[in-house]
């Protein structure tokens, strides 16, 4: 058994072709790009109980060898990911189930009649592979990058593998972040944690690739630094995995809430004072700030035209074909991996913010956010309520993620009526008199509702 730690980075033949001639990559190449054909039959009951444990089973043909893999349920964070894997070389391309002894086997799939396992999907792929190689500080960083280009097929359906895979050999798992990022300099280059195997199984059932990832467990006591990290892995993660399978489907809640993963990102950082100075944040607010500023408004325009929701895949893969989503994912990850907002922090008040437990902290910042927000002027001039929406949005963003660890009445309740609020803010003011009337009758009654509910008048009194 061994452990696997890579990022898939999905691109296009053309980027494929540009990576074998990259100059950082020539540099670092100790071994030469070496070619060969893959051949990969994966294995499952009708019911697909290996998928449903997250494991993965295949017979691998390279060359003259024959290798029996098990993968096991492993972590994936923003396309970086970490799983258990068992390699057996056999005399001839067919399973041994016998290799899949209580050693390798999960516990989950103990009562399974291994006798069930069935071929389903082939990925069939070309692999240039090389070893890159270089110092970093005084430790020694080995990475094999593989460039493949292929299919994965089930039965009649089939999906182009494009795509570089950089597997960790030796060193931190940060140096794989450094490489990718240091490659989409220039390139497009899409971190993508579908493995082939989702991928056969997506064929089967577009709906099987979740783009839902378990949400992050904050309690009362985790510090504001550990909450901001895993709220903020997650809405990356959250992210990538929407792009990939809005990608594939074009479905149009998967764009819109996409654009709220980004949102909500932002929103986390604004939020953090002191704990976060504002030059250690910079860049990444200013990554959020240019996808938003495309995105967000072609999001809501869509929302009442047909013809924008039409148009919005084409206009998504034209984004995708640009280096800006790659540097931005790889980017943010190696800023969360170093907890760079960390590192210049320099006041004690900022350590000592870091430091503080959510149940102190969290109660404080919306209480400030909330008398800032001043409701009773906008129940007087509702016109201008837009001018709040990031201060909404910090709010909102705190009540969706970690309203579980605040013991405030009717909290639930609260999140709805800001949702409320929130989305009138978002409803522009147009040359129809008889629209705006509506709309600014509206964000008063919202106001007021907001107002007086009972969480709301707790957290101005905190």
């Amino acid at each position: 058994m061994q452990k696997e730690t890579e990022i898939k980075l999905r691109v296009s033949r053309e980027t494929l072709a540009a990576l074998r001639e990259h100059p950082l990559l020539k540099k670092r190449n100790k071994s030469g790009w070496e070619s060969r054909e893959l051949l990969n039959q994966y294995f499952d009951t009708p019911e697909r109980d290996l998928a449903k444990a997250k494991v993965a089973l295949r017979l691998r043909r390279d060359g003259e060898e024959v290798i029996q893999t098990l993968k096991t349920r492993g972590q994936s964070i923003a396309g970086l990911s970490v799983r258990n894997e068992y390699d057996w070389n056999l005399p001839k391309a067919k399973l041994d189930v016998k290799k899949l002894d209580a050693e390798c086997w999960p516990e989950e799939l103990a009562e399974l009649d291994k006798k069930t396992l069935k071929p389903i999907f082939t990925t069939d792929f070309v692999r240039e592979r090389a070893e890159i190689s270089w110092g970093r500080g005084k430790a020694k960083v080995v990475i094999e990058a593989a460039l493949d280009l292929g299919y994965v097929i089930a039965g009649k359906q089939k999906e182009e593998i494009c795509e570089l895979e950089l597997e960790l050999r030796e060193g931190e798992p940060s140096a794989l972040l450094e490489l990718a990022a240091e490659l989409a300099e220039k390139l497009a280059l899409m971190p993508c944690d579908i493995s082939k195997a989702e991928r056969g199984y997506r064929l089967f059932d577009a709906n099987s690739y979740a783009v839902s990832l378990p949400a992050p467990i904050l309690t009362p006591e985790t510090p504001l630094d550990d909450a901001f990290a895993a709220l903020a892995w997650h809405l990356l993660g959250s992210s990538q995995r929407l792009a990939e399978q809005y990608r594939f489907n074009g479905h149009w809640r998967l764009l819109q809430d996409w654009v709220q993963q980004l949102i909500d990102l932002r929103a986390l950082v604004s939020s953090l004072g002191q704990a976060a100075p504002r030059p250690s944040t910079q860049s990444l607010r200013a990554a959020l700030d240019a996808l938003l500023e495309d995105w967000r408004p072609l999001v809501q325009i869509g929302q009442d035209d047909e013809d924008v929701r039409k148009a919005a895949p084409e206009q998504f893969l034209e984004e995708l074909e640009d280096p800006r989503w790659g540097q931005f994912s790889l980017n943010t990850s190696r800023w969360l991996m170093d907890r760079s907002w960390t590192v210049d922090r320099g006041t004690t008040r900022g350590n000592r913010q870091g430091a503080a437990q959510l149940h102190s902290w969290l109660p404080r910042l919306l209480s400030d956010e909330a008398i800032a927000l001043r409701l009773n002027r906008y129940q007087q001039q509702p016109e201008d309520l837009a001018e709040q929406l990031p201060r909404i949005e910090r709010i909102q963003a705190w009540l969706r993620l970690a309203r579980n660890v605040l013991e405030i009445p009717e909290l639930d309740r609260l999140y709805g009526e800001m949702n409320k609020l929130q989305e009138l803010a978002n409803v522009p003011i147009t040359d129809d008199a008889e629209h705006n009337d509506e709309l600014l009758n509206a964000r008063k009654q919202q106001a007021i509702a907001v107002y007086q509910n009972r969480a709301w008048k707790t957290l101005l009194r905190a």
